[in-house]
């Protein structure tokens, strides 16, 4: 008859080594989060030094202006792109702005260009558009127009409608088709026809081949490798992406700028290229 097999002993944790280890993790997070918070401090000094400094110096004294500071990394990716011409980017939703006051961003960088929102999907034109751009045509900004296409909506119509609101004149940028959401009454193949539509329909009216506008996830999954040949215009507001790729024509790097003369937030854009390149893309060029 076989004796039953001895239980093997587990050897015990020392309860001073668990005691020292649940001490000292804490310590070590902490350590770890100022060190996380001083990398990021580092890295974004110089917005850093900005924000402060003006807040403290100048922000004060304009109270009666309302003019909110845009966050550390606008200031960061303007020095950093400083010699690439600015722009932005407004619509209805910006309410009237006082445009003799729109010149520069963060009271250094000048806006070179403005894009305005012209018309919504098949039926109406934004309620801003005619005044914007009226104003604008005075100015020394290079103005574009672009449209907001709604998915579900016959393409022909929003064609329609834009070239019926929108007369671009020489040295304007090409239009825009602004596309965000995917279709819910129809599928991803008809919505990239529709689209195609749109923009053959609108290059045949102006003559020049229009930008497309989405935001990088968008653009990356549905639209980069189906409509090659044309101009991106790339919304990413990612706090850790601080650079273009380079079928970014156009970056709107954030939509939460402080501009003098526009009432809230503001989409602020950087062009890939030179001053001349951008002008290079404009009508009668």
């Amino acid at each position: 008859m076989k004796s039953p097999p001895r239980k093997r002993t587990v050897p015990r944790k020392s309860k001073k080594k668990s005691s020292f280890m649940g001490k000292l993790r804490p310590v070590l997070t902490g350590f770890l989060v100022l060190f996380i918070i001083f990398a990021v401090g580092y890295h974004y000094r110089n917005g850093l030094a900005y924000y402060l400094g003006y807040k403290s110096d100048k922000v004060l004294k304009k109270n009666a202006e309302k003019q909110r500071l845009s966050d550390v990394r606008n200031y960061q990716i303007l020095t950093k792109f400083e010699f690439n011409p600015v722009g932005i980017d407004v619509s209805e939703y910006q309410g009237t702005i006082v445009w003799d006051s729109v010149r520069v961003i963060e009271n250094r960088f000048p806006i070179r260009f403005v894009f305005v929102r012209a018309t919504v999907g098949m039926d109406r034109p934004d309620k801003k558009f005619a005044e914007n751009w009226h104003a604008l045509h005075t100015k020394s900004f290079v103005r574009g127009a672009y449209h907001y296409y709604r998915p579900n909506e016959n393409s022909t119509q929003q064609a329609e409608l834009f070239i019926k609101n929108v007369v671009l004149k020489k040295g304007d940028l090409p239009p825009v088709l602004d596309i965000e959401q995917l279709p819910t009454k129809q599928s991803l193949k008809q919505l990239k026809v529709g689209l195609k539509n749109w923009l053959q329909l609108v290059e045949a009216h102006y003559g020049i081949k229009p930008v497309v506008y989405s935001g990088a996830n968008f653009y990356t999954q549905f639209l980069k490798e189906d409509f090659q040949g044309y101009t991106f215009w790339i919304a990413n507001y990612n706090f850790f992406v601080e650079n273009m790729q380079s079928d970014w024509r156009f970056w709107q790097f954030t939509e939460k700028a402080s501009i003098l003369g526009i009432e809230g937030s503001v989409d602020v854009n950087i062009f890939n290229g030179t001053e001349a390149e951008l002008q290079s893309l404009t009508l009668g060029r």
